[in-house]
């Protein structure tokens, strides 16, 4: 006989997330396991699937406990990077099993640890508490490893065209470098991706006169973005970098000289950019270089969010004070990493980062210390209770 999910245990339920093989975009029954347990336990359920041209299609979760205000959200995804080389696994990447303390699987700590653990929270809140005020919601995507265009973004449309509002958000992305405690996110840099091609003209390698060869100049201009000092850094965020991330000519053979050369690359900028301004700042070392060895290019720029920051105030000290009850440890507020959905729920609302140890990531053996799940779930259900105490 099966033993009932206890969905107030974050071990248990994150081995049943994990179980589900929702690798992007596939569901893979991660949602309609959440959506299952939170209509039970009294959260209005809604299901969407997005859809747009040339991206596939995604399904999104928006639960929510009570109809007042403050509506206090949680988001995170639960579609999950895939598991790369099975057979490198110590064990299966889905069968979420325990070895001396530590849970394995992919998803279990980017990020179905810590969507298991707020749910947990959530739930131990709604049932230890005598009166309760506001709303807890949760907004749970299975888009954010792919395109994040069917995802979060278009669910915070729908909540806006329905007139429901979110009052504050924590992002439960797996946040700590080295151990629970250490760091919570108040921000992210920005994220610029650029495309130069510059043009030549194809020839043979023997007669090089009788060709245009746009590789050295396209390095010329490589060289000239790589080694360009944007900025020093800001009091919240670490120096703007540009970095170079494909370099590419469309031929293999090596005594022809290409027709055209291409490079990508991207740069994280911090709050002393805007994008019209980085943009403008990017063209133009493009455009000197360009000049100095004749080359004739094409520049282009496509981004996912802009830079932003939660200043400090009751939200981050909030949950500064949940972490400090539960580790001894005040974490550093900090604005380094990727990026993550927080950069669509800034626009709505003010959004704080807190979640696991985020070192065995898009690994192989990913794994989470049964002890975190906890930990973190303790957090989570403190952070709630100061939160609707204060509001």
């Amino acid at each position: 006989m099966t033993t009932p999910l206890d969905s107030k245990d974050p071990v248990q339920l994150t081995q049943a997330l994990i179980r589900c093989p929702s690798v992007t975009p596939e569901e893979g029954g991660a949602l309609t396991l959440l959506a299952d347990i939170l209509e039970t336990a009294g959260f209005t359920c809604h299901r969407m699937t997005f859809s747009q041209a040339g991206t596939p299609d995604v399904e999104n979760l928006y639960a929510r406990f009570g109809r007042e205000a403050p509506n206090l959200c949680f988001a995170g995804h639960t579609d999950v990077v895939p598991p790369g080389d099975e057979a490198a696994w110590t064990s299966p990447p889905f069968a979420a099993e325990i070895r001396d303390g530590i849970l394995y699987g992919r998803g279990a700590v980017d990020m179905k640890g810590g969507v298991a653990c707020f749910v947990a929270a959530a739930l131990r809140y709604i049932a230890a508490a005598s009166s309760r005020r506001g709303s807890i919601s949760l907004l749970i995507t299975g888009d954010e490893e792919g395109p994040s265009i069917n995802g979060t973004a278009k669910v915070l449309d729908w909540l806006a065209a329905r007139g429901e509002t979110l009052d504050a958000c924590l992002v439960g992305e797996p946040s700590n470098p080295l151990a629970l405690g250490d760091e919570i996110k108040i921000g992210r840099r920005g994220s610029l991706n650029g495309e130069i091609k510059v043009a030549g003209l194809q020839g043979h390698a023997a007669y090089p006169q009788k060709a245009e060869n746009p590789v050295p100049k396209l390095a010329r201009i490589i060289d000239r973005l790589s080694t360009a000092t944007l900025d020093a850094g800001s009091p919240r965020f670490e120096p703007s970098r540009i970095v170079v991330t494909v370099i590419s000519v469309p031929n293999t053979a090596t005594n022809v000289i290409p027709g055209a050369a291409r490079a990508l690359f991207n740069v994280r900028y911090n709050d002393l950019w805007t994008r019209a301004r980085l943009e403008e700042r990017i063209e133009a070392i493009v455009s000197d270089a360009a000049r100095e060895v004749d080359a004739r290019f094409e520049l282009s720029f496509s981004g996912t969010g802009d830079v932003f920051l939660t200043e400090p105030g009751p939200l981050v000290e909030t949950m500064a004070d949940a972490v400090a009850a539960a580790t001894g440890r005040r974490p550093a507020l900090t604005t380094g990493g990727g990026t993550s959905d927080a950069r669509f729920i800034k626009d709505h609302c003010p959004v704080i980062e807190f979640g696991l140890v985020n070192r065995t990531i898009h690994q192989v053996d990913e794994h989470v210390a049964l002890a975190d799940l906890e930990t973190l779930t303790r957090i989570y259900e403190d952070f709630i209770a100061r939160y609707f105490s204060a509001a």
